[in-house]
């Protein structure tokens, strides 16, 4: 390792002192000059605490400057950066609590309820610096790792049992903050919005790393709201990272306050990723931003990238792209649901972790001898060598004999004019077949109902790819990302679907 996470926000500070880095929205704005300050003022609470090379450090935060701050602060540090969204259960806390042992736990973005909430139950005491106020506790023995080039430790969304932390490198997040800056041409002069959180891989390295690359400046937004991105779209912002849930609620925000259109916008990027697209609500994103939706993919164990589009506006593909520049992408078509080019995606190249922290099985059965990367994902290269994603291989749907890939089904529902978005999984049944379950998001116009819904999709689908049961909902469960998480949806609406 040669370079470290903090080397970027020095060239940053050298090459531009006096332009604009963070604008906080419940905060300040900063210089990178600026932000140099506050680092090294978090790196002094640090020293305070006896943070060494190979510690971790807890940060309970949503989205502000503080945080941003301190995982900076760790990298000149030595130590391990381990972010952690506020809104978890004190539960979900206290197993990565349990599971990481860090010598400093620092809670920031303070005016989150959340947040105050955690530092009042781990004893966290105030501390001001040039990065704001924060409050630090020390609730848990720790020692240093033995790991070398670690920066970031990222635990998994929706993860059961003993807690994955995916340990990231400062050369990880490195490749990452180029490769995107690079795929959406950031230049000083952007905005890039920061509504995905800081505690998941794709704003941690789209969003932040990405920014300080090309010494841009990131607007923060603590959590995502319609009304607060439909705002910022009208006022300077013009590179957009987000996951197609925050567009659909945009979309659906702006058609029922009076709007088919984004205008008076400043946008020259906008990028969809986490989820697969369906043709006909690409077209739709795009006719409302009015430029290009670009698609991407990638998982925390890959720092967000692994492949991306550079379409124009109307391009009917739908798939992820192209890999990356130094990526590697191959197809096992050997494993269940594979075969006539369909199979899991396996990635090699210097965007892929470390490992997972204190757990060399699970390590050991993703990231094979050969450096390969198992995502877990089904898909498939097309003849120009563009990636396509059919949905998670543990999602894979099998009915009837035959393979039903939930995001196709999910594309026909999202066609209705009335569903912002759906969910689509398989229920194992008696007869040793599995039915397809359909949760459906439907908007606030009371229009929707489930036979409209099934007169709707018959013509889409082939019969066998027809949902059992449809759910009608006015949300469904998600994480801080606005990724649904399909393994909670059996529990969220076991009232619903009762005993049928």
């Amino acid at each position: 390792m040669t370079q470290t996470i903090c080397d970027l926000l020095k060239n940053a500070a050298t090459r531009s002192p006096d332009s604009r880095a963070i604008e906080d929205t419940n905060g300040p704005k900063w210089t990178y000059a600026d932000f140099s300050k506050a680092v090294e003022s978090a790196k002094a609470v640090l020293d305070t605490h006896g943070v060494a090379a190979g510690d971790r450090v807890l940060i309970i935060t949503e989205n502000c400057a503080a945080a941003v701050a301190f995982v900076f602060a760790c990298s000149q540090q030595g130590a391990w950066a381990v972010p952690v969204n506020a809104r978890q259960t004190s539960h979900e806390i206290d197993r990565v609590l349990n599971h990481a042992t860090p010598r400093l736990v620092v809670c920031a973005s303070l005016t989150s309820p959340e947040t105050q909430a955690h530092a009042q139950r781990l004893g966290a005491t105030p501390v001001d610096g040039a990065f704001g106020q924060v409050s630090v506790a020390t609730p848990c023995p720790s020692s240093p790792a033995v790991e070398d080039g670690v920066a970031v430790l990222l635990y998994t969304t929706g993860t059961t049992g003993q807690p994955k932390g995916v340990m990231l490198t400062h050369d990880n997040l490195i490749f990452a903050g180029q490769a995107s800056a690079h795929i959406r041409q950031i230049a000083p002069s952007d905005i890039v919005y920061g509504a995905l959180p800081m505690t998941h891989v794709f704003g941690l390295a789209s969003m932040i790393m990405a920014s300080v690359t090309a010494t841009a400046t990131i607007r923060l937004e603590a959590r995502f709201s319609a009304q607060k991105l439909f705002d910022a779209l009208r006022t300077g912002v013009t590179v957009l990272p987000a996951v197609p849930q925050m567009h659909a609620l945009l979309m659906q925000y702006t058609r029922e306050n009076g709007h088919e259109h984004l205008k008076d916008s400043a946008l020259r990027y906008v990028s969809s990723g986490a989820a697969p697209l369906d043709p006909v609500w690409k077209r739709k994103a795009e006719d409302f931003y009015g430029i290009a939706l670009q698609n991407g993919y990638g998982m925390t164990e890959s720092t967000a990238g692994i492949a991306s589009t550079s379409n124009t506006i109307g391009d009917p593909d739908i798939s992820v792209g192209h890999p990356l520049a130094g990526v590697e992408v191959s197809i096992d078509q050997t494993v269940p649901g594979g075969g006539d080019g369909i199979g899991e995606v396996l990635t090699r190249g210097p965007h892929v972790m470390r490992g997972y922290y204190l757990n060399p099985d699970e390590t050991t059965k993703t990231l094979d001898t050969d450096g390969w990367l198992h995502t877990g994902d089904l898909g498939r290269i097309d003849d120009s060598g563009c990636l396509h994603i059919l949905g998670r291989s543990k999602e894979l749907i099998i009915h009837g004999g035959f393979n039903v890939y939930p995001p196709e089904v999910e594309a026909a529902l999202n066609d209705h004019p009335n569903v912002v978005q759906s969910a689509v999984i398989g229920r194992p049944t008696s007869s040793n077949d599995e039915e397809i379950l359909a949760f459906v998001q439907e908007d606030n116009s009371g229009d929707l109902t489930v036979d409209d819904l099934r007169d709707f999709i018959r013509p889409r689908l082939t019969g066998y790819k027809l949902p059992a049961r449809i759910i009608l909902t006015k949300a469904l469960p998600a994480a801080p990302t606005g990724k649904i998480l399909k393994h909670k949806l059996l529990d969220t609406f076991t009232a619903e679907l009762g005993d049928a």
